[in-house]
């Protein structure tokens, strides 16, 4: 054994070893103190990248449950007010059922009936105008669907919750079958012979008649205008007019299958077809076609995409203009009649931490006028906001109009209802549960095992003294050469 005492390799290696075991000792410490066993990149160089995205993945999900949380009270702020709205339209019914009582309602009463409607359907318009989430409205339309038309034929409706904006080539509205009006015509023309007889004259339409007696200093024409005047006085929807033949021509106003009237002649042909006796006219049609390549439901000259249509669930359009040949015939495979285009408004809900993750949800106009639109009535109401109590055949065509804005409403407060239940707070639920999952797997890279970390510490403090025992032998090993020089 060889002795030196210029190099102490044992104090070296001592030394490095107590290096190594306070290095150690510090990581251990510093890990225990900050709870984290990734402090910094050379910690763990591929668990910090991973362990990075997955907070990214963390904070995104932490707002999208936020966000999620402030649609569900947008959504049950809308309902509220919606509701409301239900309960007005439920007064308003009740209104039209006492007005339409007209063998004990006077003048005075039906007057004060149609003051309350226009006082509560103001109260729907206010709320309509009014209703908003903050700053943001939530009834008045800018969050529905507006619609422009190409095509002279065409008038845009209504839209759905579920319709879709239509882009740049907008939507296709074909028509196999154009809407006519009952009709009833005579076969024989209305003569001096016959006016000078006496003809007797009769059209019934919703429980109300006329009947006239022509005379014998009376020209055709002045049947005619007469026919016409009595129709109106008495409030039938309905059109008298004559041909060149001079044959009557009697026809209801509204287009359809649903409006219909009666019709007599004291002479065979001159109206019906047989003397004295009352024949119904003639149905009409109701218009048939396609939007955008998809069925769609007619009813009158409203065209209404089928509930389940891709895109145009809920669109309606009025298809109002001749068609096809002159004579109203069309092809087998119908002929365009415009396009509609539709832009998408809808309120838009960022529901995921990532890209595309959003939902959109489609709140319309619910003002009075927007209600009911193409209801076939007699009193040729257009919407909610026309309604008129004063005359027993607006009473009941109220009726309709109102039912049809109950559903309307009941169905937005029910899709709004599935909105918030099988998109909102589903989607939440699972938001919560990733959120969960995203943390706990963040922590198994990130976080210090307390456990290990200790264990590992007692034993740096164990080393670290040991190498600094043996450091202090390891220095006092050359002066065991010192003896040999004595």
């Amino acid at each position: 054994m060889s002795l030196r005492i210029n190099t102490n390799v044992n104090a070296l290696n001592a030394h490095r070893n107590l290096l190594l075991n306070d290095h150690s000792l510090s990581k251990t410490l510093e890990k225990l103190s900050s709870g984290l066993k990734i402090n910094q990149a050379a910690d763990g160089p591929a668990d910090l990248v991973v362990s990075e995205q997955m907070r990214g993945q963390i904070a995104g999900v932490t707002q999208a449950i936020d966000n999620s949380e402030s649609a569900i009270s947008m959504v049950q702020t809308t309902e509220a007010n919606l509701a409301e709205i239900n309960r007005m339209l439920v007064y308003l019914r009740q209104l039209a059922v006492h007005a339409a009582n007209e063998g004990a309602n006077d003048e005075s009463m039906l007057l004060a009936d149609q003051r309350e409607l226009a006082n509560t359907i103001e109260g729907i318009d206010r709320i309509a105008t009014q209703a908003q989430f903050g700053a943001k409205k939530l009834l008045d339309g800018t969050n529905g669907v507006s619609g422009a038309v190409a095509g002279e034929a065409l008038e845009f409706v209504g839209a759905g919750l579920r319709t879709q904006a239509s882009g740049k080539e907008g939507f296709q509205v074909k028509v196999t079958q154009t809407a006519t009006q009952a009709e009833a015509k005579g076969t024989v023309a209305l003569s001096r012979e016959l006016i000078e007889q006496g003809e007797t004259l009769r059209i019934t339409q919703n429980g109300k008649t006329i009947e006239y007696h022509t005379g014998p200093e009376e020209t055709v024409e002045q049947v005619v205008m007469k026919l016409q005047s009595e129709t109106a006085q008495q409030g039938l929807q309905i059109v008298v007019s004559m041909d060149e033949t001079g044959k009557l021509l009697v026809r209801h106003e509204q287009f359809g299958s649903k409006p219909t009237f009666e019709v007599f002649s004291s002479s065979a042909g001159v109206l019906s077809s047989q003397a004295g006796v009352v024949e119904s006219a003639k149905p009409g049609l109701d218009v048939a076609g396609t939007i955008n390549g998809e069925s769609a439901l007619g009813t009158g000259q409203i065209l209404t995409g089928v509930k389940g249509a891709e895109k145009v669930e809920g669109l309606s359009v009025r298809v109002k203009g001749p068609l096809g040949k002159p004579n109203g015939e069309l092809p087998p495979e119908g002929v365009e009649a415009g396009r509609i285009y539709l832009t998408q408004n809808a309120l838009r809900f960022q529901v995921g931490g990532n890209f595309g993750q959003s939902v959109s949800l489609n709140v319309g106009d619910v003002h009075s006028k927007q209600f009911a639109r193409g209801v076939e009535n007699q009193s040729g109401f257009q919407s909610l906001n026309d309604l008129d109590l004063r005359q027993f055949t607006g009473a009941q065509d109220a009726m309709l109009l109102i039912d049809k804005a109950i559903t309307e409403v009941s169905s937005l407060r029910g899709e709004l209802g599935a909105f918030q239940k099988n998109l909102l707070e589903s989607n939440l639920n699972n938001l919560r549960v990733a959120n969960e999952n995203l943390i706990s797997s963040e922590s198994v890279l990130r976080d210090t095992d307390m456990a290990s970390e200790m264990a590992a510490y007692t034993r740096g403090q164990i080393m670290t003294q040991s190498a600094t025992a043996m450091l202090a032998q390891a220095n006092q090993l050359p002066t065991q050469v010192l003896r040999l020089l004595k």
